[in-house]
């Protein structure tokens, strides 16, 4: 795991982000997995997201302006 944070307005929520290289098989690109558990169980979260790493840049700064 390469970040947990503590989710806000949840007693035990976290945020857990890691990369995952080759996460559809042999060949595929590496991506930013982002995942959220309620119950604060970074390693099997209830909801997640993969972004590409050649995505981060773009939704970084989206996320920034929104912000």
């Amino acid at each position: 795991m390469l970040k947990t944070i503590a989710l806000n307005g949840t007693k035990k929520g976290v945020i857990s982000i890691t990369k995952i290289d080759e996460p559809y098989g042999k060949g595929s690109h590496s991506v930013a997995s982002i995942g959220i558990s309620l119950a604060g169980n970074a390693g099997e979260p209830e909801w997640k997201v993969h972004i590409p790493l050649e995505n981060l840049d773009e939704v970084i700064e989206a996320l920034r302006e929104l912000k």
